[in-house]
């Protein structure tokens, strides 16, 4: 019996599946995976910290983070040391210089001591900054390659040529 006096399920009857000679032009392409680590609350890292993939510092890292794709400190977490990355978001505490070639975002609940070099940079009121920025321009992510589509930033260069 089913509850809220539904009918019981049975499992659907299977159809033997017929292989036939398909491009496969009808599946989609599966994203790269990417590999996310957390660094729980009670863990302390000592060393250096690199790789790619996401990696969330709910802890202590005491050394060198230097990631391509997203470091997340939350507000639990403590950087000691320079962190390099594509992305970095702090809600935490960081000490040490931060390089990241696309943003950094300081939440409110954030504190950096050290300084920043990237593209574009967020300060949600309350985030606290105790260093120098530097605003470094846009590079492009991938070298043009002839007969493939141009990047985002070749297409606002030819834009502002016009």
């Amino acid at each position: 019996m089913a509850f809220f006096g539904g009918q019981p399920k049975t499992a659907p009857a299977m159809e033997p599946q017929a292989t036939s000679e398909r491009d496969g032009a009808d599946i989609p392409e599966l994203p790269e995976p990417r590999s996310n680590t957390v660094i729980a609350k009670d863990l302390i890292v000592t060393g250096k910290l690199s790789g790619e993939g996401v990696v969330q510092i709910e802890g202590t890292v005491e050394g060198e983070v230097n990631l391509k794709g997203y470091v997340i400190v939350t507000s639990t977490g403590r950087v000691k040391g320079p962190v390099e990355a594509d992305v970095i978001r702090i809600a935490g505490q960081v000490e040490g210089n931060l390089i990241s070639h696309d943003h950094v975002q300081l939440e409110r609940t954030g504190t950096i001591n050290g300084d920043v070099t990237t593209v574009s940079f967020v300060i949600e009121n309350g985030g606290r900054l105790n260093g120098r920025t530097t605003m470094v321009p846009e590079q492009a992510s991938t070298p043009h390659v002839e007969g493939l589509a141009p990047s985002k930033t070749e297409d606002k260069d030819k834009e502002s040529e016009d």
